[in-house]
């Protein structure tokens, strides 16, 4: 299970995986042994590094429903973390507007599938502007703000990488 971890404003790549009744931990692209066993419900006993903790897994409200919020109690205090599938947090990021306008990158590599407006056309704000493939799935990118288009830099069927630029929507004046 890959997972962006995510404590006041640090983020970590974390994954866990359970291979033949053993549990690693990958931690920024560092693998680590970790035994995980709960003694009694949202309680934990964790052994890491040699090292044996207890921890106390409470959930926490989060008014969006694809981050898992928690507070980690430990010996040393009580801790608040959240846990998003990394893709969904790249999706989130490309597609949040600033209300201004900008352009809208590629979070992942992909294919163009469908350009659904034209340099020039107005739209309005959370209009599908393409459709790009990514890991057999397709995501709809949508303009952050109503506007017009003003540059389109990609075209149907063609790959693009992460962070290149797709289309810039300048926003309406008031």
């Amino acid at each position: 299970m890959k997972r962006t971890l995510s404590i006041g404003k640090e983020k970590v790549d974390l994954e866990l995986t359970r291979i033949n009744g053993v549990t690693t931990m990958t931690w920024n692209g560092e693998v680590i042994p970790v035994d995980i066993r709960e003694v009694e419900p949202h309680c934990y006993s964790v052994i890491l590094d040699g090292k044996s903790v207890d921890i106390s897994l409470d959930p926490v409200r989060n008014p969006d429903p694809e981050v898992h919020a928690y507070r980690a109690t430990l010996f040393d205090g009580s801790y608040e973390f959240q846990l998003q599938d990394p893709m969904r947090a790249l999706l989130a990021a490309a597609g949040a507007g600033t209300g201004g306008g900008g352009t809208l990158t590629s979070p992942m590599p992909g294919k163009v599938v469908k350009i659904m407006v034209a340099e020039g056309d107005t739209v309005e704000e959370g209009q599908t502007l393409l459709i790009l493939e990514a890991m057999k799935m397709q995501n709809e990118y949508k303009s952050p703000t109503a506007g017009k288009l003003t540059k389109l830099f990609v075209q149907e069927g063609v790959a693009v990488e992460t962070g290149a630029p797709m289309v810039i929507v300048v926003a309406a004046e008031e």
